[in-house]
């Protein structure tokens, strides 16, 4: 066998980098299942670790930041699913496995139904936006259905009475995980939703793993969720925990609290919100007043307008309208007279017979008394009417308000004085009363509070 010559001759670290770079270019990013084994963890933040099974191992690296944002903490013996690159570390000739992730074999498992159940519910239009309801604009009772020990419900509760103490809240009690908890959970939900009492319905739980959170994935509870009459709020687990509830949930909240802030206003921003609307409410008051009051100032301008001497000079016009159309009746009835005395007259003497004469002279006299009683029941009647307009002036004649203690009062030119602004102390006035006269001098004034 010939020597090879002294130019294929490789250094240690030459080797090493070709075969690193062999197993780094040949496989592609792997999957590896395994138990772990000998594992470290030191200060720099980074796992190493044995993946092994019955006949083999290869060892692992977990680099930091990666190595704390596992949902689960490594320990030995744990059956995981590691997902990285194969490499070779070149100071020592290892050949290991560079870790992107790690997950716990069973949690895949779980994660992998998951994802198929999800995707099945999707296809079927159970987690679509345009199914879910909107929640009230305002919550009476609000049912929680979550462990009544937990952490959970103390946050919830605390918040909702930092907010929104006048909110009703029910506990309904349920356990979280294990078996059998998705049946209860559903029948709690469904015995809530058909008593009509709550307005929400919040499932609540703390974080956890996915198997810790697996009976908010029952594909029985979503259903349940998704055709409930009364909203539901799913605040299960941490923010970047999501269960199909959270899907087919009318709403999803990173966290419980969250839920509990959302669900109720905060009675600190509703008392700015009542001061605001009372104050808006006192502009309109004080506008309508301001309208009444002007309404007010033009009625009074009207009665100004229609003052008692004005009507009383009306009353008059039609008082001396009245007699003088009582005088022409009378004129006018009083020719009437006289023409049919004279017709009789006429015909009396065309006629000329004594006894007709006397016919005719008898109802002559009679004609004669005719308009005198016609007169006087004209006159008398006439009388009564007057009677009446006086009666009737002298009820809204000023005089008549004098004669009943009041007085009128006139500035030194005569004219009455309705305010206060139009005389000024040290003014003479003059008080006119129903028997006389008062000379006044204004001492001083003070307006009506």
């Amino acid at each position: 066998m010939p020597e090879p010559s002294s130019a294929h001759v490789l250094s240690p670290s030459q080797l090493n980098t070709l075969a690193r770079d062999l197993l780094e270019g040949s496989f592609p990013l792997v999957l590896v299942e395994g138990e772990i084994g000998n594992l470290s963890r030191p200060a720099s933040g980074h796992l190493y670790f044995t993946l092994k099974d019955a006949r083999a191992q290869v060892r692992c690296a977990l680099f930091r930041p990666k190595s704390q944002w596992l949902s689960f903490v490594p320990r030995e013996g744990l059956k995981v699913v590691a997902r990285g690159r194969l490499t070779l570390y070149e100071a020592r000739g290892d050949y290991q496995l560079v870790c992107d992730g790690l997950e716990d074999a069973g949690e895949g498992a779980l994660r992998r139904a998951f994802e198929q159940l999800k995707a099945r519910l999707e296809g079927e239009g159970l987690f679509d936006a345009a199914r879910k309801r909107p929640l009230p604009a305002h919550v009476r009772r609000l049912g929680v259905l979550t462990s009544p020990s937990g952490a959970v419900v103390r946050d919830i509760l605390s918040v909702l009475r930092r907010r929104f103490p006048l909110v009703e809240v029910d506990v309904l009690p349920v356990p979280v995980q294990g078996d059998g908890a998705a049946a209860q959970l559903r029948a709690m939900l469904q015995r809530a939703a058909d008593s009509g009492r709550y307005d929400v319905l919040v499932l609540a739980r703390g974080g956890g793993s996915l198997e810790d959170l697996w009976a908010f994935n029952d594909e029985a509870l979503a259903r349940a969720i998704a055709t409930s009459p009364v909203p539901v709020v799913s605040a299960v687990g941490h923010e970047t925990d999501f269960t199909l509830a959270d899907f087919a949930a009318d709403l999803r909240t990173p966290t419980p609290s969250a839920a509990a802030e959302l669900l109720v206003p905060d009675r600190a921003h509703l008392a700015a919100r009542l001061q605001a609307l009372h104050r808006q409410l006192d502009g309109i008051v004080a506008q309508a007043a301001r309208q009444r009051a002007q309404r007010v100032d033009h009625a009074f301008l009207r009665l100004q307008a229609l003052r008692p001497q004005a009507r009383l000079a009306a009353l008059r016009q039609r008082a001396m309208q009245a007699r003088l159309r009582l005088d022409s009746a009378l004129r006018h009835r009083m020719q009437g007279e006289r023409a049919r005395l004279g017709h009789a007259e006429a015909v009396l003497r065309a006629t000329h017979p004594r006894r007709r004469i006397e016919r005719l002279r008898e109802r002559l006299l009679a004609l004669r008394g005719q308009p005198q009683t016609l007169l006087a029941h004209q006159l008398r009647h006439h009388a009564l009417q007057l009677r009446g307009l006086a009666r009737s002036l002298h009820a809204i004649s000023p005089l008549a308000t004098v004669a009943r203690g009041y007085a009128i009062l006139q500035d030194a030119q005569g004219r009455v004085v309705r305010g206060i602004d139009a005389v000024a102390a040290g003014d003479r006035l003059q008080a006119r009363l129903h028997d006389g006269r008062l000379d006044l001098r204004v001492e001083g004034k003070e307006p009506e509070a």
